[in-house]
């Protein structure tokens, strides 16, 4: 019997970056949910001030509830494992377990920005300035996620869209600890390690959760979908 999958998308990107995976994953008989955070992808009109970490976490946990799902494996890719997080607490009783691809994850209290090397804050936060309209954070190069193939490139950079700035600006809200006592895996993607994350994978490793590492870059559900579905399956 198939299992009950709701893959969360990371930064600037939107539901329809999981399409290869969310492809294999219903031919091999699960039921997959690739929900779009608001004010991106074909939400991006959504964005407005206020959208932040707290709406998405809402996203999440929203599509638990309408969806009626129990026993949920829940996904999140770089930023997009904040959200899970806040879910998972919100909605602990629906999830079996969670899994973190080459997740950002900083303590509770703390920000996104908290977990980037100051540089590349300042670098977000200015060109949120500059190319955002100071209200959102312009895509980067589809380069910048291990993403090498020139038709993937083509693909990501088109559907790409400008990611809200306050969900890297608010902290992440919890009551309980992080990972609200579920099953946790995180998946390292290695080729190329995603710098950025460094900090990320010390909280992981301090926090002793299971740990997979997966050959391919950042965006590993674009690059290596295949090898996304075996280390999501375990």
């Amino acid at each position: 019997m198939g299992e009950q999958i709701v893959l969360v998308h990371g930064l600037c990107h939107g539901g329809w970056c999981w399409r290869p995976v969310a492809r294999l994953l219903r031919e091999a008989g699960h039921e997959v949910f690739t929900p779009t955070l608001t004010g991106l992808g074909e939400r991006a009109h959504l964005l407005t001030p206020e959208v932040g970490l707290t709406t998405m976490i809402r996203d999440v946990t929203a599509v638990l509830e309408a969806e009626e799902l129990t026993d949920v494996l829940l996904v999140g890719h770089s930023f997009g494992a904040l959200p899970v997080l806040g879910a998972a607490e919100r909605a602990r009783d629906r999830i079996r377990r969670l899994v973190l691809l080459d997740g950002l994850v900083v303590e509770a209290g703390r920000r996104a920005f908290d977990a980037l090397p100051e540089d590349v804050v300042l670098q977000r936060e200015l060109d949120a300035k500059r190319r955002g309209h100071g209200l959102a954070l312009p895509p980067p190069p589809a380069e910048a996620f291990g993403v090498t193939d020139p038709d993937d490139v083509a693909w990501v950079e088109r559907r790409m869209t400008p990611h809200p700035l306050r969900s890297y600006r608010e902290p992440l809200a919890l009551d309980g600890p992080l990972g609200a006592g579920l099953p946790v895996t995180y998946v390292h993607c290695t080729q190329p390690v995603y710098p950025a994350l460094a900090s990320s994978r010390q909280v992981v490793k301090d926090l002793a959760w299971e740990w997979r590492d997966l050959p391919t870059g950042h965006d590993a559900m674009v690059t290596d979908p295949e090898g996304t579905v075996a280390a999501l399956l375990g």
